[in-house]
């Protein structure tokens, strides 16, 4: 099972215990850092692209598309030597998993895509929510663990505790590993200038699930439903109270949904 995670955030970001209780049910999972964060390479000689131009003409500044990030998803495949596997993405990495189903089919056992969109013009953030992720830089560590918690309190679930130890906790990790503001700002304009893709997820025949927080100020429900709506014979899962984050109190129930959703293609991998 490979874990594709959202915009900025690096493989940290799927907590050790949700990827425990998927490899409890006899998965054998992977999560890898996408290209601009993390350990993987970051394409600092492409600059920094400003928000508005992100905002209003993305093609002009963005130095790769969705579609890159998904061939490099399917390289990490090839690394694993993975024929295929059950693909599972969370918010940009929703789009990336989306994205590799279309290009990649014969790569994808079972596609899941979480609190993601199909078409940047759909379930589009709240104002609030958008200028909270505006890439920042911060003078260290500390700091960016408490804009991790900021953040958090913005785009998080309203109907669940917020857990503040872990983000600072993930703030940190992910610092230490390799802060990049201007990374963010690449990866945005990735999703901004990839367009629409309910055209080729009309063309996706893999079993497919969509997860989806009812209250998520960063890409609202419509985002979930247009993507659920877009792959046919896919099933919408929505959670009451669900932000833009990954709620523990949620983690045995998500977990079912993927598990059950894979068992369509026979045993765990």
């Amino acid at each position: 099972m490979l874990l594709v995670m959202g915009l900025g955030m690096q493989m940290l970001a799927w907590p050790d215990e949700f990827c425990t209780g998927l490899v409890g049910r006899g998965f054998t999972v992977a999560r890898f850092d996408n290209r601009d964060v993390g350990l993987s390479t970051h394409l600092r000689e492409a600059g920094s692209p400003s928000l508005p131009m992100i905002l209003v003409n993305p093609a002009a500044v963005a130095s790769y598309r969705l579609a890159d990030m998904a061939d490099d998803a399917v390289a990490v495949l090839d690394a694993l030597d993975w024929r295929s596997a059950h693909v599972v993405g969370a918010s940009l990495g929703g789009m990336i998993a989306q994205t590799i189903a279309i290009r990649h089919p014969h790569r994808v056992r079972t596609l899941t895509s979480m609190m993601s969109t199909p078409s940047p013009r759909i379930g589009r953030a709240r104002i609030r929510a958008l200028l909270t992720l505006a890439p920042r830089r911060v003078r260290d560590r500390d700091g960016f663990a408490q804009r991790m918690v900021k953040v958090f309190r913005v785009i998080g679930s309203p109907g669940y505790p917020l857990d503040e130890q872990w983000a600072r906790q993930i703030g940190r990790q992910s610092y230490d590993r390799a802060h990049d503001a201007a990374g963010v700002a690449r990866q945005l304009a990735a999703i901004n200038a990839s367009g629409d893709r309910r055209a080729g997820l009309a063309g996706v025949r893999v079993p497919t699930l969509v997860l989806h927080g009812e209250a998520d100020p960063l890409v609202g429900l419509t985002g979930g439903r247009a993507t659920a709506e877009a792959v046919p014979g896919a099933r919408l899962v929505t959670y009451p109270g669900m932000g833009h984050d990954l709620p523990s109190e949620l983690w045995p129930a998500m977990i079912d949904e993927i598990c059950a959703l894979a068992a369509e293609r026979g045993a765990p991998t």
